[in-house]
């Protein structure tokens, strides 16, 4: 049985916050701009940062994006393949990236080629919440494909995130999922101080309104 003894889990969340204040200061060093995009498997994560990715590029923005997984290199190709530079990086075990992952990914990066960073998380919607990464934004990814109770079930990742966006849009009255129902709870649980963005990465829906919740 894994014992976790007093105190440990603060020691870890203490030193987690103070990796991703180095992550954080080293990213504003090189004037770059980061973004942590967490949400479970399929939510469509690895689609919208390429998406994204596109738009910016086509702008003449310098994007790189860490591949975060358990194990493999399948969102790692996916981007390389959309001809978008990318580092990956598996957790072994983890459910989660954390501070100190991204900061050995980053020192593989040659930042000073690059304006912007996207991090794709681990796909999970609980473990993620508690381990910022020094990001400037860190955004949560749901789709109409996982149902219209995922605000409900998850508060601490809706809370623990600046911007959410509910993707999949254009097949939510195939999977029988009110979109209004999603965007209501969200609206409930953040007192309406935050907004969800409506989206469809493979229709190129909504992405601009993504982008300039981002600042771009």
């Amino acid at each position: 049985m894994h014992i976790v003894q007093p105190g440990m889990e603060i020691d870890v969340l203490k030193e987690n916050n103070k990796i991703a204040n180095e992550n954080y200061r080293l990213l504003k060093s090189h004037k770059i701009k980061s973004v942590d995009f967490m949400g479970s498997i399929g939510a469509g994560k690895t689609a919208l940062i390429i998406k994204l990715a596109e738009k910016l590029r086509a702008k003449g923005v310098r994007v790189c994006a860490i591949a975060g997984d358990v194990t493999g290199a399948d969102d790692y190709g996916r981007f390389e393949k959309s001809g978008l530079e990318a580092v990956n990086c598996n957790t072994g075990h983890e459910c989660h990236l954390d501070a100190n992952l991204v900061k050995k990914s980053l020192a593989k990066v040659d930042l000073g080629r690059y304006d912007v960073v996207f991090i794709e998380n681990v796909g999970n919607l609980v473990c993620p919440a508690d381990f910022p990464l020094g990001t400037d934004y860190r955004v949560v990814v749901v789709s109409t494909t996982e149902g219209d109770d995922m605000v409900r079930k998850h508060h601490d990742i809706f809370l623990h995130s600046d911007i959410a966006i509910l993707n999949k849009m254009d097949i939510a009255d195939a999977v029988g999922v009110d979109p209004n129902v999603i965007m209501e709870d969200y609206k409930k649980l953040t007192g309406g101080l935050k907004t969800m963005y409506p989206c469809s990465a493979r229709k190129d829906e909504g992405i601009d309104e993504i982008l300039a919740a981002l600042g771009f």
